[in-house]
């Protein structure tokens, strides 16, 4: 079993790096000998989105110039390592409300047609599935359903609608919130902790072929935390 770990935090101590650590601390224990690929997407240089790249996502593979080949590279590379995860757990800092730069450019380099997602008859239809999905975010602030605030959340939306896109409908989120009080902030990265120890405890028992040990087969609101 793999577990992909994604971080996007342009800070190296930041709260979502921090629980993104304690969901890894987790699942070693919980699946020792698990492989675990971490992509840290704030030292990870992507490319722009160019002609090329756009050209060559929709050339086939043998019939691609140098230039193609070399503009889809980073993407082929990303694609086919979050293919080959069976877990995935993103770190996503609130920025200005919705998401950050480098987890969005990943976003952009693996949303592809034909590798993660293909149209068909009915519209398009994800690629990507059979995968468990845990988006883990530091927020500066509080957005709960039904208040006024809910409006000003694009992060958790987002998100959800782009990995259902690619295929990627299991989705737990675990929000680090009110990280800008005081007051609220260590409370809410405990609770956070919580969480992610429960689902990680959940994950081993009902996911097939995942035995835990011991058994006997064995955030923000106009910027970033």
């Amino acid at each position: 079993m793999k577990l992909l770990r994604i971080d996007s935090s342009a800070r190296g101590s930041s709260v979502s790096r921090r629980l993104t650590d304690k969901f890894v601390e987790a699942w070693r224990l919980q699946h020792p000998g698990a492989q675990v690929v971490e992509r840290d997407l704030a030292v990870t240089v992507l490319p722009a989105i160019t002609d090329d790249w756009v050209q060559a996502s929709a050339t086939e593979p043998s019939k691609r110039t140098p230039a193609q080949r070399q503009a889809i590279a980073s993407s082929d590379a990303l694609v086919e390592e979050l293919l080959a995860a069976d877990v995935i757990v993103i770190g996503a800092p609130m920025y200005n409300f919705s998401i950050s730069v480098p987890l969005k450019a990943w976003i952009d380099q693996v949303v592809r047609v034909g590798r993660t997602v293909m149209y068909g008859a009915g519209g398009p239809e994800g690629l990507v599935s059979g995968k468990k999905v845990f988006v883990i975010t530091s927020r500066g602030g509080s957005y709960p359903a039904g208040t006024p605030r809910a409006s000003y959340d694009f992060q958790e939306p987002y998100l959800r609608h782009i990995l259902g896109f690619m295929g990627l409908t299991d989705v737990t989120f675990i929000h680090a919130e009110n990280q800008l009080n005081p007051a609220l902030a260590e409370g809410a990265r405990s609770a956070a902790i919580d969480q992610i120890g429960q689902a990680v405890a959940q994950l081993g028992q009902g996911w097939p072929g995942m035995v835990a040990a011991g058994s006997p087969a064995s955030a923000e609101a106009p910027r970033a935390h």
